[in-house]
């Protein structure tokens, strides 16, 4: 897979970075950084372009052409994070210059990129044959059964997917990993907060790591959510934890069983 990264603000130098995984990325920890990174590949060889803009454009682009990059090179999909909502609207040119076959245009602010903007986008994209996914935030996304989307989420990015471990009394978590990282890389934060924490305070472990790392997303309410972007990211890790304690809650069931019916074969 070939990507292309447009981007303008915070949130899209973080989704660089985490592609990139290089070894200073993520200093959360400070003198208690495990390197737990390490254990996750670069994507670094994927990435065929990045194109910054400024934060400090017109309200207004007439002539969206004047800050596209002059040469962009032919690619698979196309991250366009926190750019210009006209400078959204111009992508479909784009597209047909790096014969792009998909676009993922995040949206962590909704004055920034509007609803009705990204609307229009897909309505442009789609009858151009191309793949699109506008995640209300970014770490929303998941499998939808269009290719090239699909595989960036099985690169491991989208919204997050966490496997945890608990103590025998399941009143602690002893560890938790991994599985799918929000595309900006919080959850390998998050994860490594719960690490030695009571179970029974989950929520407010998960929800000091989000601020914490910290979440990008706008605090502004969102009309298409009725809530902040923000608190819908803290929803989805929390969602993510939720679904990990219930499997390894089910594993643990399943050994238990499996034990005693060895017990009972053996006429222990």
């Amino acid at each position: 897979m070939k990507i292309l990264v447009l981007y303008s603000g915070e949130l899209g130098r973080k989704v660089i970075q985490n592609l990139i995984n290089p070894g200073n990325f993520c200093v959360s920890c400070g003198e208690l950084c495990n390197h737990c990174r390490q254990a996750r590949k670069s994507y670094a060889n994927l990435i065929v372009g990045i194109h910054e803009f400024p934060e400090d454009l017109p309200t207004f682009i007439e002539e969206p052409d004047q800050y596209m990059p002059q040469k962009l090179p032919e690619c698979d999909l196309i991250l366009a994070i926190g750019i210009h909502p006209d400078l959204l609207i111009a992508l479909p040119d784009v597209v047909k210059k790096t014969k792009a076959k998909a676009v993922i245009a995040p949206a962590e602010d909704s004055k920034k990129t509007p609803a009705g903007v990204l609307e229009q986008l897909r309505k442009e994209l789609e009858a151009m044959g191309v793949e699109f996914e506008g995640p209300r935030p970014f770490c929303a996304l998941e499998k939808t059964g269009k290719p090239v989307i699909d595989a960036f989420v099985d690169l491991g990015f989208g919204r997050p997917v966490l496997r945890i471990e608990m103590s025998p009394d399941g009143k602690m978590f002893i560890g938790a990993g991994v599985l799918r990282d929000a595309p900006c890389g919080s959850t390998w934060f998050v994860a490594k907060k719960l690490g030695w924490t009571d179970v029974s305070d989950y929520k407010e472990t998960i929800s000091g790591a989000h601020h914490s790392y910290p979440c990008t997303a706008s605090m502004d309410k969102d009309p298409q959510l009725g809530d902040t972007i923000l608190h819908k990211a803290g929803y989805i890790i929390r969602e993510a934890a939720e679904d990990a304690m219930e499997c390894a809650r089910k594993e643990k069931s399943r050994i238990l069983a499996s034990s005693r019916n060895e017990a009972s074969s053996s006429g222990l």
